[in-house]
């Protein structure tokens, strides 16, 4: 009996898993193509609206 559990033990003993650290075969790449814009438009709604409240005759 004892030899039957053995027997069925044993494949699962041949089963344990494997945990590999390995360094990626391509470099890595970071990509900062990056748009910024924000200040700008910033610049140009703040001298639209100064413009307007000094001139609001116009409109």
């Amino acid at each position: 009996m004892r030899v039957m559990y053995l027997m069925l033990l044993l494949p699962l003993a041949a089963c344990t898993p494997r945990i590999a650290l390995e360094a990626p075969k391509e470099p890595i790449t970071i990509n900062l193509n990056v748009k910024i814009d924000h200040e700008i438009r910033l610049r140009v709604e703040k001298d639209v609206n100064k413009l307007v409240t000094e001139n609001s005759d116009l409109f």
